[in-house]
């Protein structure tokens, strides 16, 4: 198992926390002081520079309003579409 913060399935995470906020309508600055830090580390966050555990995670679903579980089936919605498009890809390709 790949512990990267640069593999596909991390990068799923943090596009899914950077989409959920802006469509909350919050800026960097305002969701980093929800969580009491720095805009500078919550935007390491979303640039997948640090790694986010599952207690993070929660937390920020909690600031947005949501679950851990709803945060958990929009990656795996995201990373289910992202290996289908890549099996497409890769057959299409063989042809």
């Amino acid at each position: 198992m790949e512990k990267s913060i640069h593999s596909d399935e991390y990068s799923a995470v943090t596009d899914v926390i950077r989409e959920l906020r802006r469509e909350s309508g919050l800026t960097q600055v305002q969701m980093a002081e929800m969580l009491g830090q720095t805009q500078s580390l919550f935007s390491k966050y979303e640039r997948g520079e640090v790694r986010l555990d599952v207690i993070q995670l929660r937390t920020i679903a909690g600031k947005l309003g949501l679950t851990l579980t709803e945060i958990s089936e929009r990656i795996e919605r995201r990373l289910t579409t992202a290996t289908q498009s890549s099996r497409r890809k890769s057959s299409s390709t063989r042809r």
